[in-house]
């Protein structure tokens, strides 16, 4: 990206929904405007996991103030990213379609891990370069978050499902602040986190810090009150000042300290018995609380995206496809076969596009045969099996799950993806990886410099194929593969024809 590029982060939290606008200056980020708006939407899932009307129109209204500022801005400049409650509301596509339509842009809901290493990479840009080992929290609404880390790499990230909204609904209901209150929750807060004693020891790291939402808020209260030792710090003492001062209000609303918001009332006390319990638990005697959060980390990682060498989806996917022993010689000929074929398939594409659909494809030709680890009998189902429940560090979900589709459709029966024949890339993905597939049946290099392929014009949707005079003479197999490919598009809205050119 060139110098004075404006790039902008969304993060739809399940409390707080925030932007960053930056620039691009010789390689760095420079904030231009921020802007946070408390929607509250995690608590308005029910009990069946399912957003209320009210909780998607508020999320819908600040997406739309958000859209405002976002005018100008062209889909690489932007990364919008949810979280935890929209990684756990079964009508999460109902909230999409119209969220993403009113913001304008993209919105990936990305997975608790995923969550983690941006968090990391926007703590990790803001501090002072050093080799520390650290250890970085996130208490969100709905989920927490642990890193473990040196430098700019995250080497241990894990998600919790609890948060400052969650445990305030849960354990101080109505708003009701109680010293028991507070034990109650803190003990629940232990028992989801024990599995972290392990992993994220005090052996493991030299300094922690703290991000955004919860622990923001309980280091401006100390800041202000004059109980933290230095700017930003919080510590066990000022931890029990402020839970005694809560418990001394009785009532969320009653809450009269300097620098508690109005809209930070009803969840500090849930976030607040969340970080006592961390502190206990992994004997944290201080926390610096970091400046950068979830949406710098996104910002960087759009810098990231520019070239593969630095784009960490590619890293993951090496090493995705290396723990399954994936044949590496047979994925990357069928990757460079399905790049061939993909290229003809989007002559107009702009380039930025169609370089992301051919490292796209190249993903799924590098995965395809992943689930064979498993059984080679329908290895197929069984690798797309894997990667729509892998965290796979760089990927959203639903990134992973368009992987997972096309994996699932290289071969075999097309019904089973009817309700991706209407996405014409995809569908323009599928026929590349599934000929480059058939063209490298016998696991050797193709012959396939005089293939042509094209999309039809219409009406109908389809493609034609066309070989020079005599390939199917020299290639009886390939050839064989090919009707029965025909035959399977049949039964598609989409065709596949062959065509032997004239001699």
């Amino acid at each position: 990206m060139q110098t004075g590029t404006r790039l902008a982060a969304v993060d739809l939290g399940s409390n707080s929904f925030r932007l960053e606008i930056a620039r691009l200056e010789l390689g760095q980020i420079q904030p231009m405007e921020y802007h946070k708006e408390t929607v509250r939407q995690g608590n308005g899932l029910d009990a069946d996991r399912r957003l209320s009307q009210e909780a998607m129109q508020r999320g819908w209204n600040c997406l739309a103030r958000f859209g405002e500022r976002l005018a100008g801005f062209t889909p690489g400049q932007v990364r919008a990213v949810a979280t935890q409650t929209l990684r756990e509301a079964r009508n999460r596509e109902e909230f999409l379609v119209v969220a993403q339509q009113i913001l304008g842009f993209p919105i990936d809901v990305i997975s608790g891990r995923e969550e983690a290493r941006l968090i990391y990479q926007g703590v990790a840009h803001l501090l002072p370069q050093s080799d520390e080992k650290r250890l970085v929290i996130d208490i969100g609404g709905r989920s927490t978050e642990m890193i473990l880390g040196q430098g700019y790499a995250a080497e241990t990230m894990e998600s919790y499902r609890i948060g400052s909204v969650a445990w305030s609904m849960r354990y101080f209901p109505d708003g009701a602040l109680s010293t028991r209150s507070f034990e109650i929750a803190e003990i629940a807060a232990k028992a989801v986190l024990d599995d972290a004693l392990t992993a994220y020891s005090r052996n493991h790291w030299e300094a922690a810090y703290g991000s955004s939402g919860t622990i923001g808020a309980v280091a401006d209260v100390l800041q202000q009150a004059g109980r933290t030792p230095a700017e930003g710090v919080i510590t066990r003492e000022g931890l029990d000042w402020l839970r005694d001062r809560l418990v001394k209000a009785q009532r969320a609303d009653a809450i009269r300290i300097e620098g508690i918001k109005d809209e930070r009332k009803p969840v500090i006390a849930g976030g607040l018995a969340v970080l006592r319990a961390v502190f206990d638990l992994l004997g944290i005697d201080s926390m610096q609380h970091a400046h950068g959060a979830l949406r710098h980390g996104a910002l960087y990682d759009l810098l990231d995206r520019e070239e593969n060498h630095t784009d960490v989806r590619s890293s993951s996917i090496e090493r995705l496809a290396s723990k399954f022993n994936a044949d590496s010689a047979q994925a990357s000929r069928v990757g460079r076969a399905a790049v061939h074929l993909l290229g003809q398939l989007l002559p107009r594409t702009k380039k930025a596009e169609r370089q992301a659909s051919e490292r796209h494809i190249e993903w799924a030709a590098r995965l395809h045969e992943i689930g064979s680890r498993i059984s080679h009998a329908d290895y197929h189902k069984h690798s797309a099996y894997i990667l729509d429940n892998a965290d796979v560090p760089g990927f959203s979900m639903h990134e992973m799950h368009d992987l997972s589709q096309l994996v699932l459709g290289h071969r075999g029966k097309l019904r089973k993806l009817e309700t991706r024949f209407g996405d014409e890339l995809f569908m323009r993905q599928l026929m590349a990886l599934r000929l480059a597939v058939i063209f490298c049946h016998a696991r050797q290099d193709p012959d396939i410099q005089d293939i042509g392929i094209v999309a039809d014009p219409g009406p109908a949707p389809g493609f034609t194929l066309t070989f020079r005079s005599g390939w199917a003479d020299a290639w009886p197999q390939s050839a064989h593969l090919l009707r029965e490919e025909v035959l399977a598009w049949q039964k598609t809205p989409w065709g596949l024809g062959l065509v032997q050119a004239a001699r």
